[in-house]
């Protein structure tokens, strides 16, 4: 009897020696407590596994990501300038209004390859040929995106309508005064409107 509990004593105390030696292994503040794995990193690795330069980013992010919204560059609104030079051949019929209910000022403007023709009843008609022909839809206007922000200034009351057509192609479109970006709209196409508008 006494070899047997004497055996069994052995044993419990080779099991609890192991014990004790597994939890002197583990992390954490005590034998019991339970372990947890190490988290794993967020940061996309730039290195490839088997050692090749990899394509990651900084941050863990994809490369159609970025890093917050509004942080990647929008670019501006195309204003439809085109790449090259025109014809130069155009046929406008432009009217200046200087304030509602006054008589507006009318131009006629015609063009031959960049040149004016005798036709044309114009202040600088051979400045407005030459814009056109270095910028043919110079006065074509986009239409202003909604969120476009602008200065809160007043030129004046003074209008102007541009009709017509350069190059073989319809134009009309209208200026006034009534803020910045309207106002520099105007100032853009001055060549062609025989006006610089605010001051005149």
């Amino acid at each position: 009897m006494r070899p047997r509990i004497f055996r069994t004593a052995l044993a419990l105390a080779a099991v609890g020696g192991a014990v004790v030696g597994l939890a002197a292994c583990s992390p954490g503040t005590g034998g019991n407590a339970p372990t947890t794995p190490a988290p794993a990193s967020t940061t996309a690795s730039s290195t490839p596994p088997d050692g090749s330069p990899g394509t990651g980013s900084p941050g863990g992010l994809l490369p159609d990501e970025t890093e917050s919204p509004g942080t990647k560059p929008v670019p501006a609104p195309s204003s439809g300038t085109p790449a090259s030079p025109g014809k130069g051949d155009a046929e406008l019929s432009i009217l200046i209004t200087p304030s509602p209910g006054a008589d507006p000022t009318s131009y006629t403007l015609v063009c031959q390859g960049g040149v004016p023709a005798a036709e044309s009843k114009h202040p600088d008609a051979a400045a407005a040929c030459a814009a056109l022909r270095a910028n043919p839809s110079l006065i074509t206007r986009a239409p202003r995106p909604k969120d476009q922000n602008c200065t809160d200034q007043f030129g004046g009351p003074k209008t102007a309508l541009v009709t017509g057509a350069v190059d073989g192609i319809g134009v009309e479109s209208s200026y006034k005064l009534t803020d910045g970006c309207e106002i520099a709209a105007w100032d853009g196409a001055k060549a062609v409107l025989g006006s610089s508008g605010v001051g005149e």
